[in-house]
């Protein structure tokens, strides 16, 4: 695994972290960091893509809200919901990186994290979102859907 993708995965779990305690997210990664060794590198990104997305989480809230079909936000999975954060932030903000990179990454980080039909919906809700902060128009018909009925 190369370092980015552990930087992201690191960024997973803090960003989760943050998001089920709401402590500050500098003691979050200070406690991350007790437990999990890293290069400087990989720490360095991992932190500025959880602070990131933390801190932009309202506007990426909305975005993903946005491209959901067929499911309310407030009834995404705590997994789902950190993956997707994550994705968007770096397709929003992290230009320089590659949109599918993003979009291949976050759905190993669902695989490894989430649920049987976890990837797929991450793979589809930031299909659509690459194409739109990326202004790419998404293929004719291909919205993200859960397998699961509403509640």
């Amino acid at each position: 695994m190369g370092f980015r993708s552990k930087a992201r995965e690191c960024a997973f779990q803090m960003l989760y972290q943050w998001d089920q305690s709401r402590e500050p997210m500098p003691r979050v990664m200070g406690h991350f960091w007790k437990l999990r060794a890293s290069t400087d590198r990989t720490r360095a990104l991992a932190e500025g893509l959880a602070r990131g997305a933390q801190e932009k989480l309202p506007e990426i809230d909305a975005v993903i809200d946005r491209h959901l079909q067929n499911w309310r936000f407030e009834r995404l999975a705590a997994v789902d919901l950190t993956v997707l954060r994550l994705g968007v932030h770096e397709l929003m903000h992290v230009p320089e990186t590659p949109g599918k990179t993003v979009i291949d990454e976050m759905v190993e980080v669902a695989k490894r994290f989430g649920e049987a039909d976890s990837p797929a919906f991450v793979n589809g809700v930031l299909d659509a979102v690459y194409h739109e902060v990326r202004q790419e128009p998404a293929a004719e018909g291909q919205r993200p859907r859960r397998k699961r009925e509403k509640a």
